[in-house]
């Protein structure tokens, strides 16, 4: 037989060790959203500056002149959390208390209320607010208990995270479902446990719900997080054998798995086999395996990865300039200057320019250890028109000049700086 939703929220309060409140207000009229898509930067500036005492009647205050459809309380409490947490509490308790002001009958309300209060580890208000549902006669769901047990988890409360997964079980109308194991499974991916992910991949299955995109990516991102590079293998091959297309998360973990691994060879096959089945690359991906390359010292091989990705039409041009910086940053690492100035040609000819201040800093810092101060003025030359050079790269030509004894250059260079207001 089920429990009654009475029954379960006395259980619920006994595992918080405390009576829970409900809060009772009369009918009101407006609608709370909780999705994160608006600006509220002027009332959080209010919130900042007011006391805590102050919190909820500011909120009575601009909410009248707000239309609260197009308002996002998410990204408020995110956004006022790190100045105060307390502060952030207080908002939510404020719009706890207008949903229940509202008679509110829509589960998924309440549903992404302990939704978010799970991202701020606000466990006993998420309680509250589950507890609250029983008062405006909202029967739970498993949609709900799932977010309850994801805002326990968030918390890293196991115990009554646990507890509530064995509710649902002996309950008829709210059953786990593939979302509860998910759920687990991403947290003990993120924590780093992967005997207990695996235990409860298992019990999903055993359950009958077959294992999802999400579940896939919780559990490969668990293995290679914790260097199980074995079993990401075999879970990944056993997703392509159901037949599920990996996300960019997924490819993101296993190249990462082979570049720790510091295996080259699968790392370049799993790349272009990436490249080849026109999936999408990402600018990550390309970072793991050009670190890799500049850890090992392969600039050729770099050189052959920018011939295979120019060729593929589908890779976007943030790609391709990562490639061509990278390839200039290993040959300024190693002071091979006529290779620096080929590539960096190579790069504008093909309209691309740096990514990155760093990446220009590193080609000065070659010139000036190889002594070749007028081919620094032609590298500088070149770049002026697509790359604006920074304070810290005006920085460090003043004292690279300063110690080739160039007096003319550097104060050739200080006369740029005021002219530009670094000075």
């Amino acid at each position: 037989m089920a429990l009654s939703c009475r029954v379960l929220l006395s259980s619920v309060r006994k595992m918080c060790n405390g009576t829970l409140h409900f809060l009772s207000f009369p009918s009101g009229s407006h609608h709370l959203n909780f999705q994160t898509e608006s600006n509220s930067n002027p009332l959080l500036l209010k919130l900042i500056r007011v006391s805590n005492s102050r919190i909820k009647s500011t909120l009575d205050q601009e909410f009248n002149s707000l239309k609260s459809s197009e308002f996002s309380w998410e990204s408020l409490v995110t956004s006022l959390r790190p100045s105060s947490s307390e502060k952030a509490r207080l908002v939510l308790e404020w719009v706890l208390e207008k949903i229940l002001k509202d008679n509110e009958k829509n589960r998924s309300v309440f549903s992404e209320f302990i939704l978010l209060c799970g991202k701020l580890q606000i466990v006993p208000l998420a309680i509250q607010a589950f507890a609250s549902m029983e008062a405006n006669g909202v029967k739970p769901t498993s949609v709900v208990l799932n977010s309850l047990i994801n805002a326990c988890l968030c918390s890293h409360d196991i115990v009554t995270a646990l507890s509530l997964f064995e509710i649902m079980e002996i309950s008829e109308s709210y059953k786990p479902d593939f979302q509860t194991y998910n759920i687990f499974i991403s947290a003990f991916s993120k924590s780093g446990n992967v005997d207990a992910m695996l235990a409860w991949y298992s019990s999903k299955k055993s359950a009958g719900h077959g294992p999802d995109l999400q579940t896939f990516e919780s559990l490969i991102s668990g293995c290679v997080k914790s260097r199980n590079f074995e079993i990401a293998d075999r879970i990944y091959e056993e997703m392509t054998t159901s037949g599920i297309v990996p996300s960019i998360s997924i490819l993101e973990n296993m190249l990462e798995g082979f570049c720790k691994q510091k295996n080259l060879g699968r790392a370049e096959e799993f790349f272009k086999f990436v490249v080849g089945a026109r999936w999408e690359i990402n600018e990550n991906m390309v970072q793991k395996l050009m670190g890799l390359y500049v850890e090992l010292g392969q600039v050729e091989k770099m050189e052959d990865l920018l011939e295979t990705m120019t060729k593929s039409h589908h890779i976007t041009n943030e790609v391709l300039s990562q490639i061509h910086c990278g390839i200039i940053r290993m040959y300024a690492k190693l002071d091979r200057l006529d290779d620096v100035e080929f590539a960096v040609g190579r790069m504008l000819k093909q309209g691309r320019s740096f990514t990155s201040t760093d990446d220009v800093e590193k080609v000065i810092c070659s010139y000036f250890r190889r002594e070749a101060y007028d081919r620094l003025d032609i590298f500088l030359e070149c770049i002026k028109s697509c790359h604006t050079l920074s304070r810290s790269t005006y920085d460090l030509l003043i004292s690279g000049y300063r110690r080739a004894g160039l007096h003319e250059k550097v104060d050739s260079i200080m006369e740029a700086t005021k002219s530009l207001g670094f000075a």
